[in-house]
């Protein structure tokens, strides 16, 4: 797939990966929507950005999933068309399950899930009547394996891509392409801003995210995966690229070593 003049949506693209994409798709030559809840901090990012004027900033809070219909209209009645949706926005959770209130789960799966949901059905029709079109959701590895200290965010992950592919068999058919890509440990602040048991954030960044890959060399992953129109791929290095692998042929090894040791610490 050639980038050059796609009309790119990217949401949670004020940080993290969201951000590292929208460089990385910018510098090829893409039409970026850039979307997360600071308009401030977009801006920024547009800014920086190479052609910045043709790239447009949309607010966009994924924990109000029945404000985005209304949003992606609007977007669209402007640019008339989005090639790429990038479901990047998210939210994660750090605490033992028995001790997280149902309200932070319900959060996490808000954002995650329904918000995530949201925004790719208010898109689809419109990729369903120009038979063609990608949606590109960042699950993560958690979706794939579970460990302690993070059932909320991998329960919310392991939904979203249930869904995706379910969507990537009913539409496959009909020109749409359904990308999951599943990262391990990226150095983002995504522990930093993690829901505990309480609600409250972490506030501090884990020595398995200080340790893994940058978010340039995800980021060159995932437009590789996207160029390549790639159904599914895993991004990391160690356990958190290997344990979906582990998992498949060795799966009561990898039960004992998750039981055994907190990866994520």
């Amino acid at each position: 797939m050639e980038l050059k003049n796609k009309i790119v949506w990217i949401t949670g693209a004020s940080s993290g990966i969201g951000e590292g994409l929208a460089h990385a798709l910018a510098a090829q030559g893409a039409i970026l929507i850039l979307s997360a809840r600071s308009e401030h901090k977009l801006q920024q990012l547009k800014q920086k950005l190479p052609n910045s004027e043709q790239h447009s900033v949309v607010v966009l809070d994924l924990a109000q999933p029945d404000h985005i219909a209304n949003i992606v209209s609007e977007t669209l009645s402007k640019l008339k068309r989005i090639d790429i949706l990038i479901n990047n926005a998210g939210l994660s959770h750090r605490s033992r399950a028995s001790e997280t209130l149902l309200d932070v789960h319900r959060q996490v799966m808000e954002v995650n899930y329904f918000g995530t949901i949201a925004i790719t059905q208010a898109v689809l029709p419109s990729m369903l009547t120009a038979k063609q079109g990608m949606i590109v959701t960042i699950a993560s590895v958690a979706g794939k394996v579970g460990g302690k200290g993070m059932s909320g965010y991998s329960g919310s992950k392991h939904a979203v891509i249930g869904y995706m592919d379910c969507l990537r068999a009913e539409e496959s058919t009909q020109g749409i392409k359904v990308l999951t890509v599943c990262p391990g440990f990226v150095q983002t602040n995504i522990s930093i801003n993690s829901l505990i048991e309480n609600g409250q954030t972490l506030g501090k960044m884990s020595n398995a995210i200080r340790t893994g890959i940058s978010v340039p060399e995800c980021a060159t992953k995932i437009i590789t995966a996207i160029k390549n129109e790639k159904e599914e791929v895993v991004i990391g290095k160690g356990i958190s690229y290997w344990a979906p692998t582990i998992k498949r042929f060795f799966p009561s090894l990898l039960r004992k070593l998750v039981a055994k040791n907190n990866y994520r610490d």
